[in-house]
């Protein structure tokens, strides 16, 4: 019976490990690229932000 209890948490800490190497691995891939460049904006007297065309 100690055996099932140990496998059990055995196979509980290896997801737990699996897991937060899948989210540390995610954390550090960074951002995804923008597929076309983003047009800058400005900010004006009035406080507003506007995009140039």
């Amino acid at each position: 019976m100690l055996r099932r209890i140990f496998a059990r948490y055995f196979r509980g800490f290896g997801a737990a490990v699996v897991a937060v190497a899948a989210l540390v691995l995610a954390a550090n891939a960074g951002p995804a690229r923008a597929a076309e460049a983003t047009v800058p904006h400005l900010q004006h007297l009035t406080g507003h932000a506007q995009a140039l065309r």
